[in-house]
């Protein structure tokens, strides 16, 4: 019988595609995990990795066997926290993959209060704006913002998105500013990755899907920020990036009657596990009360009102809808079938 040590270490190096770098990571030394791995395709009578001199990668049946593993390494896991978790607290290493700027601005300023408040529990940031396989990767949890795709993955909101059009002081000075959608045609607008559309929400609610262009584009929200800042274009970006400049009066939100879709929020997204560990469970409870519906980015601020403008029925949809979503907020936003 495989025994789960030797489970883990082939997740590892599988992971890794690095055998000292899975020692190093289990405190093994290369030659050890080397034969472990060696005795488990002995052992399964099948080859798991290629060697070659410069890289180690999976088979096609290494790829089949790793993705049953880790479902086993996860479970195992599961039947440890399920055991442990009520009688000790949080503890061990917590790898989080998040985006850039929204981890350097919103998470890192506030983790001595979380690892004062979690003293046992070790943390491992990878920050990439780019969507990672959380559980090819090895991660416990991570941090996305916008609209969710469908997957087996689970997601819970930890903030809204809100999103507005915005331009510097100087931009405007020269560019009059916006006032309807079509004008967004003459604007010069700064582009996020491939992004070539903007979502737009209205005040009734409907939504409009605009074609934008311009001369720059950056997969940075720094890089775009500044730019923003520095009167290069007009921008469509998320409050909790711009909040400071806005305060400042660095730029100005223009049409306001039109922001993101509804859609869009902070999520922390994780693997569908019956028993989420106390470790994550921790994080993902410390950020969430840390923001709340109406985050700390967003006070002071004169973010657009989506109801402003409606009248009659609308307006009191528009009521109830928001009287059901603070209803609904009062419990965990948890759901199944997201990423």
């Amino acid at each position: 019988m495989t025994a789960i040590t030797d489970l883990e270490i082939f997740a590892r190096v599988a992971r890794t595609g690095n055998m000292s770098a899975a020692g190093r990571e289990m405190g093994l030394s290369p030659a050890v995990v080397s034969k472990r791995i060696s005795l488990l395709e002995d052992r399964l009578g099948a080859r798991l990795f290629q060697r070659t001199t410069r890289q180690l990668t999976l088979t096609e049946t290494g790829e089949g066997y790793f993705k049953r593993v880790t479902d086993i390494i996860a479970l195992y896991e599961e039947a440890e926290d399920f055991v442990s978790r009520r009688n000790t607290s949080p503890r061990g290493l917590l790898k989080v993959a998040a985006p850039t700027s929204f981890a350097t601005l919103h998470i890192a300023p506030h983790l001595p209060m979380f690892l004062a408040k979690y003293p046992e529990i070790e943390l491992d940031f990878q920050l990439n704006d780019n969507i990672v396989d959380i559980i090819r990767e090895g991660f416990d949890v991570a941090i996305r913002i916008g609209e969710l795709a469908d997957s087996s993955l689970v997601a819970r909101k930890i903030a809204p998105d809100n999103r507005v059009l915005c331009a510097a002081p100087s931009y405007l000075k020269s560019n009059p500013a916006p006032t309807k959608i079509s004008d967004l045609q003459r604007h010069n607008c700064l582009l996020s990755g491939t992004q070539d559309t903007w979502r737009l929400r209205d005040s009734d609610g409907k939504e409009h899907l605009v074609r934008v262009e311009g001369n720059l584009r950056s997969n940075s929200s720094d890089f775009i920020r500044e730019a923003l800042r520095l009167g290069q274009g007009l921008g469509f970006r998320s409050t909790w990036d711009i909040a400071p400049e806005l305060e400042r009066g660095e730029l100005e939100i223009v049409m306001p009657e039109y922001t993101g879709s509804s859609n869009f929020a902070v999520h922390a997204v994780y693997p569908c596990r019956e028993f989420l560990p106390a470790k994550v469970h921790a994080f993902i409870d410390f950020l969430t009360e840390l923001y709340g519906s109406d985050p700390y980015w967003n006070k002071g601020l004169k973010i657009p009102d989506g109801n402003k403008g409606q009248s009659g029925s609308k307006k009191k949809k528009a009521t109830a809808r928001a009287a059901a979503n603070k209803k609904m907020s009062a419990a965990p936003n948890e759901f199944h079938g997201m990423i």
